[in-house]
């Protein structure tokens, strides 16, 4: 989960679509008045100061390893911002609610990371968060093959992931095991993609950073033509768009 990888830019280009599961998430915490709510991996920031809007009388408290994220977060009244390792990261006080979108499937040690989390919470806090289920798909599934073949294993092979993130009954029992009421629930998307390469243009602003981080600026391009042409090819382009599903898999634990 390198700090310098993440290019805001990017990551904005389909910002409606990445907001969606968020806002999803965030409708199924019921907390009524919180005193300190927390967003790790926050990203820009303009996600976390939602919440403050939902919790009018909140703390706001947005957490990234990304300095070049967090520079382009929002500043406003109980709205504050951190460039911190979420591993690291500790709270000064208990947290009513703690948020965490699209992070863990960076953290391979995640599983000991929500464990903290919820010692993190005040009594009855909750805890909410959601990662990609999409491990399977044809977006990842092709990129694994691309990056341990011979043209490019000697570069990127040990960047070459499995699923980082378990099914959701693993997760439904690690938080039950905790003391946790747990609504669990998963949703695929069918986000409809406007332009050429599409579903290149969103995983480089997510699965591919680190690849193209590693790779020098030539060698870099002929692994986006190689990515583009295997793409294209599992996401044919329509008069419409480009048909891109997405499952993401939701938890919402309250501490009890």
């Amino acid at each position: 989960m390198a700090a310098d990888i993440w290019d805001p830019a990017i990551y904005r280009t389909y910002a409606d679509e990445r907001a969606r599961p968020f806002h999803d998430l965030v409708r199924r915490v019921d907390a009524e008045s919180p005193a300190y709510v927390v967003d790790l991996g926050c990203g820009t920031g303009e996600l976390t100061a939602e919440l403050a809007v939902r919790w009018p009388t909140a703390t706001v408290h947005g957490v990234d390893s990304s300095a070049a994220m967090i520079d382009k977060a929002p500043r406003a009244e109980r709205l504050g911002f951190e460039v911190a390792d979420v591993r690291d990261w500790r709270p000064g006080r208990p947290v009513d609610v703690i948020v965490s979108n699209a992070l863990l499937q960076w953290v391979p040690e995640h599983r000991d990371l929500l464990a903290r989390w919820v010692e993190d919470l005040s009594p009855g806090g909750w805890l909410a968060f959601q990662v990609p289920g999409n491990f399977d798909a044809p977006s990842h599934a092709l990129i694994r093959r691309l990056c341990g073949s011979a043209e490019w294993r000697d570069d990127l092979g040990d960047l070459v992931r499995e699923a980082p993130v378990g099914e959701p009954v693993d997760y439904l029992e690690l938080l039950a095991g905790l003391g946790c009421a747990v609504d669990a629930w998963e949703t695929t998307y069918i986000h409809v993609l406007p332009g050429e390469d599409a579903v290149l243009g969103w995983i480089k602003g997510t699965a591919l950073r680190p690849m193209l981080a590693r790779l020098a600026p030539g060698r870099r391009e002929d692994f986006l033509a190689d990515c583009a042409r295997l793409l294209a090819e599992a996401y044919p382009r329509r008069p419409y768009g480009t048909a891109f599903p997405f499952r993401r898999v939701f938890f919402v634990a309250r501490a009890v």
